[in-house]
């Protein structure tokens, strides 16, 4: 499937059925709220084109077992503008799926809002905004496909306000269209692949792939469970350390497991959402998503051992407050030497971004389990730690501050740093008689 297939054929390339809605109707006006000439013969041109009778096809899909509502725009009809008509249809959809608790699939192709209906047009993004926020709140996910193109106001509210994004390969993707954009601006800033690298879109998924990865979301996302994630099994030395500064070396040593073996070995299959949603990523430093654990969807959030960015903790934060609306317990590995401290990150809110991380762990209402796989360096390392549910491997050390930074802070010569680790304190065995960690109780129910 191109981009620009038609409502239908994005239908059929999903869905392994689909019932239609008998959609809501309101009496058309003759050329429309604003009288504007013309009007009524280019829709009776876009019906007999596309055999539609307005720029959006909703109903109930079943995708690969998982019964969701599907909303397919159809470009051809006006170039899948949003009317009063459009927002009649999809007002009608998010309806339905909260009353018989379905998730939402919005299969996006839109340039905007409709002109000819102008402000009325317009005014209809804030009805869709409710209906998203509405579903939000009910603890219903939504997934939505960017086709070719997602503009305007479809793209700032069905498309980017969904909980996961996915993309077909090269289709435009952005706020301003085609024709709206300054002349010099870069094409290549208004594509999928773009938006993947701001941290607006998840993935790019190829037309063929696209049935199974969105059942596989919707799977994960619609099975929510009571109970903590249990806590992974330690796949490093299970000697505990003899000193602070042993502590620290088998932390960075280059040989010890990381983040990603931990998850391999814990999940069944997993799949990872990207991104901020404020223009950054922290792909090296932050690993994110949902994953299939003994029959139980959790998400998880994994430092990588390196110094995490403030992308890295909003898209930590967005992740547990997903799961935490969803009901899915949620994961996370520490490893860290802290938070990254160059310029770049001050600029970037490194501060605020750590704050939030904090105020999601604590007020989460879906149980959090922490194991510190490496190091655990200050507080941008126990901003992803779940007070009261955190274990620490026998490879590990948390400390409030690197022993290095701490001699510096206290004026010590460099051939104190080994003593200082000892007198922090920060082994797994010290960690756990100060009642940091915790031990024992490794598989909850």
């Amino acid at each position: 499937m191109t981009g620009r297939a038609s409502a239908r054929e994005a239908i059929a390339l999903v869905a392994g059925s689909f019932d239609e809605f008998a959609h809501p109707t309101r009496p058309l006006v003759s050329d429309g709220p604003l009288a504007w000439p013309g009007y009524d013969l280019s829709r009776a041109r876009a019906a007999d084109r596309t055999g539609e009778t307005e720029s959006v096809v909703c109903g109930t899909a079943d995708i690969e077992g998982t019964q969701a509502v599907l909303i397919a725009f159809e470009f051809g009809f006006l170039g899948g503008s949003l009317g009063e008509h459009t927002g009649d249809r999809l007002e009608a959809a998010y309806t339905y799926a909260r009353a018989h608790r379905l998730p939402v699939v919005p299969l996006v192709a839109t340039g905007g809002s409709r002109m000819q209906e102008g402000m009325l047009a317009l005014t209809q993004l804030q009805r869709v905004a409710r209906q998203s926020a509405l579903t939000r709140e009910a603890g219903l996910p939504q997934i939505a496909v960017l086709r070719d193109p997602t503009t305007g106001g479809g793209w700032a509210t069905l498309g980017a306000g969904a909980d996961v994004v996915l993309a077909l390969p090269g289709a435009q993707v952005g706020f301003a269209g085609s024709r709206v954009r300054p002349p010099d601006a870069d094409p290549a800033a208004y594509t999928a692949e773009a938006q993947v690298a701001a941290g607006s879109v998840d993935a790019v998924v190829g037309a063929e792939e696209l049935r199974e990865t969105l059942g596989a979301w919707l799977r994960l996302l619609t099975r929510p469970s009571s109970g903590p994630a249990p806590v992974p099994e330690a796949l490093g030395t299970a000697a505990l350390p003899a000193s602070g500064w042993d502590a620290v070396r088998r932390a960075r040593s280059p040989r010890r497991p990381r983040a990603a073996r931990y998850l391999d070995a814990y999940f069944t299959h997993r799949l990872a959402i990207s991104g901020d949603r404020c223009g950054g990523t922290d792909p090296d430093g932050m690993l994110c998503g949902f994953g299939e654990r003994r029959g139980r969807t959790v998400a998880y959030a994994a430092q990588t051992g390196t110094a995490t960015r403030p992308a890295g903790y909003r898209t930590a934060t967005r992740l547990i407050r997903l799961a935490d609306r969803l009901g899915i317990p949620v994961l996370t590995l520490v490893d860290t030497p802290g938070a990254a401290n160059d310029a770049e990150a001050e600029r970037q809110g490194a501060g605020a971004a750590i704050a939030e991380l904090f105020g999601a762990v604590a007020t989460a209402r879906t149980p959090l389990t922490t194991l510190v796989i490496g190091e655990g360096g200050s507080g941008g390392a126990l901003a992803l730690a779940a007070p009261g549910r955190t274990w620490a491997t026998p490879d590990s050390y948390f400390s409030v501050i690197a022993p290095e930074s701490a001699a510096a802070i206290l004026k010590r010569p460099p051939e104190e740093v080994e003593a200082t680790a000892d007198q922090l304190r920060i082994r797994p065995q010290d960690l756990a008689e100060l009642g940091v960690i915790r031990t024992g109780d490794r598989r909850p129910p």
